[in-house]
């Protein structure tokens, strides 16, 4: 069985998912950093493959994409990382974070083959459109049981919300506001709008909830309303406060939202 779909039969409430980017703050930080979170209870692990141009990404994260390229971060080079990763860390889910163009140029088959040898349970792609999902990426995701997990934001319409809870597996990924990636104190009562309204949708996917969660307060308020929540930036920031110590950041991380 697929460890997300493991994760999420065990557990349907209070998931803490962490995004960190591969190769930050070191080339050989990935692994050091998977097992910290794993060995302080961390149920996921998002790991971002780095990219020029990472669109969806706030300035943080910006900043740890341009420092892991310049470490000589490449795909083939994570994909190698997770495998190591893999054989010390067993259950928790590995999600891939990354735009298309690297995927593209690695070869799409290629990829999957190789991400399922890996260990990979999960990949975010927030630059497919849902369209060639579909057509060219759906047959691989069942074939290697690798869930390609869609973005909806608060202008995504129901019926798309629909039709991504129809095709695709893995979970739904909530955008908290139509923005990148960032930190911000508290959720406006729009957003919680939106968070009641996607949860009085009645999906068949859990839902996670990302972007701004940096504090006690959007902590909790992403776990009332989803299945649970996904930190990237604070946590980007928690590795630079702990100048690249691993276990020391993730301590940060979990002081931060009161865990």
């Amino acid at each position: 069985m697929n460890r997300l779909t493991d994760l999420f039969g065990k557990k349907h409430k209070d998931i803490l998912s962490v995004f960190f980017t591969a190769g930050y703050p070191q080339a050989d930080s990935t692994v050091p950093v998977i097992e910290a979170l794993a060995a302080r209870g961390v149920d996921m692990v998002e790991i971002g493959i780095p990219f020029s141009d990472p669109m969806a990404d706030g300035p943080v994260i910006q900043a740890s994409n341009t420092r892991a390229l310049s470490n000589g971060m490449t795909l083939h080079i994570l994909l190698n990382q997770i495998k190591t990763a893999r054989e010390k860390v067993s259950d928790m889910p590995f999600i891939l974070m990354g735009y298309l163009n690297p995927i593209m140029y690695y070869g799409i088959d290629t990829f999957f083959q190789d991400a399922n040898n890996s260990g990979v349970d999960g990949l975010i792609i927030p630059d497919l459109p849902f369209d060639d999902y579909l057509t060219d990426f759906k047959q691989l995701s069942v074939k290697y049981d690798i869930p390609v997990i869609m973005l909806i934001t608060p202008e995504t319409s129901p019926e798309r919300i629909r039709l991504i809870d129809e095709h695709c597996d893995g979970f739904i990924y909530m955008v908290s506001a139509a923005s990148t990636t960032g930190t911000r104190e508290i959720y406006d009562e729009n957003q919680l709008d939106y968070f009641r309204r996607i949860s009085n949708m009645n999906l068949r996917h859990n839902r996670l909830i990302g972007f701004g969660i940096s504090n006690s307060i959007t902590f909790d308020q992403a776990q009332k309303h989803a299945s649970g929540a996904i930190i990237g930036s604070q946590f980007i920031r928690c590795l630079d406060e702990a100048e690249g110590n691993p276990t020391k950041a993730v301590d940060l991380l979990l002081s931060s939202i009161g865990k």
